[in-house]
């Protein structure tokens, strides 16, 4: 057993480290085993409890099973085309202008960020929008961009749009009605600006024509098949939502349901699809549950919390910029994914509500826009990116550097961040005035 003393050193000197090594990644070993690691090196020093290495893993139930059902649904509407076939629409939808596929690709990254979550864009979009770009012969970056940037621009709008949002509010999500009224202006002003931001960067690429005719990708059966079950799961996750229901089981269940139905009809075999699942997502998410609550358990929160009463002894609008850009900012040190842990955890401990806990959730979703460190989403498009960029299909070097996606995130992170908080802060004034 490690002295008390020595216990308040090493552990959150553990959970530091192991952070850091999931955000670099040395030698190529995957984010996952950095922080299961770490998580299972807390329990083997007897820092952590098993018991309450237990009880952190069961808290996080409900993101995982919004995780799987999302995976799921994401692989099936793959395997099916549909990606394939809304990049395709997109393509011809252009009618040869640069400018118009932009604004087109930007819209269906919105509203596949919106109703199917920030990493269906990042990591199931982003190759379908590639293989696009590239039959028309046009400068991908552009385009490539856009699913980053939209991925985390637009994940406030729902609950379901981003993982994080569960993780924020995991011990009291409002209802769907209170979300809208908090979030609604503030996501619509972070997407504008976003699209005006991204639009002035590449301007000089998007002056540029399509050249050439892109073959048309139809949508089978079974692809209509998936979307119709997709947009009653989305009807489902929002009844759900709008009378204060858990999202993770009724998420997994309707993707279950939409995969057999389906399967069956196409004669396919569900098992292949489970495993496409990124399973070590789930244990990545399930160490980090561990080692929030380890930090906790040292009273580290503590600190948080007084940081947070300081703020908002600032004044009400003074405090939620200052809050919003902090939280925005350490995003990027430490991942959205272990931040919002500590950002729900300070939430639910100092019984934080209204603008201050809105202003949390909005920089935990938009700050990852500055650095590709940022979030689980912005990492998963860069590996997916790395991985065409090995591909040899391609002689455009693909591979974006953390230099390159500061200098747009640098720019479009603060101004869509300071319209968002200004909206969140009138909503509030405007609903107190009511």
């Amino acid at each position: 057993m490690v002295p008390m003393e020595i216990a308040h050193v090493v552990l959150p000197l553990i959970v530091a480290v192991s952070i850091s090594l999931m955000l670099i990644r040395p030698r190529g070993i995957r984010e996952v085993w950095w922080i299961s690691g770490g998580a299972l090196l807390l329990i083997g020093l007897r820092l952590v409890p098993v018991k309450l290495a237990g009880q952190a893993v069961i808290k996080g139930s409900d993101v995982y099973l919004f995780l799987i059902g999302m995976m799921l649904l994401s692989e099936l509407a793959r395997e099916q085309g549909v990606f394939d076939w809304v990049a395709s629409v997109a393509i011809r939808g252009a009618r040869g202008s640069c400018s118009r596929l932009f604004l087109l690709v930007y819209g269906v990254g919105t509203l596949v960020t919106i109703f199917m979550s920030n990493d269906a864009t990042a990591v199931v979009l982003t190759p379908a929008i590639l293989t696009a770009v590239r039959k028309a012969k046009v400068a991908p970056l552009p385009y490539l961009f856009v699913c980053a940037m939209i991925a985390n621009a637009a994940s406030f709008v729902l609950p379901i749009s981003n993982p994080a949002n569960l993780v924020v509010f995991r011990t009291g999500m409002p209802p769907l009605g209170m979300w809208l009224a908090a979030f609604g202006v503030p996501s619509v002003l972070s997407i504008v600006v976003t699209f005006l931001v991204m639009r002035l960067v590449f301007r000089h690429e998007l002056c540029k024509s399509i050249d050439c005719e892109v073959e048309n990708t139809k949508l089978t059966g079974n692809g209509k098949l998936v979307l119709g079950g997709l947009a009653l799961m989305i009807a489902v996750l929002l009844a759900a939502s709008a009378m204060k229901k858990d999202l993770g089981l009724p998420t997994c269940l309707a993707a279950l349901v939409i995969t057999v139905v389906v399967s069956i009809k196409a004669r396919t075999n569900p098992v292949s699809l489970a495993r496409e699942i990124s399973w070590a997502t789930l244990l990545l998410v399930a160490g980090l549950f561990v080692m929030v609550d380890a930090v906790e358990s040292q009273g580290a929160l503590s600190l948080t919390q007084q940081w947070l009463v300081w703020a908002s002894s600032l004044g009400q609008n003074v405090g939620a910029m200052l809050v919003g850009f902090a939280v925005a900012i350490a995003n990027n040190l430490v991942n959205n994914l272990p931040l919002g842990l500590i950002a729900g955890g300070t939430i639910q401990a100092a019984h934080t509500k209204g603008l201050m806990a809105n202003v949390v959730l909005i920089g935990v979703d938009l700050g990852p826009n500055l650095s590709v460190t940022g979030s689980l989403a912005t990492i998963l498009w860069l590996l997916a990116l790395r991985k065409d960029a090995g591909d040899g299909t391609s002689g455009e070097k693909l591979d974006v550097s953390f230099w390159k996606f500061l200098k747009v995130g640098a720019v479009a992170m603060p101004l869509a961040l300071i319209a968002a908080l200004g909206g969140a802060i009138l909503m509030r004034m405007l609903i107190g005035q009511r």
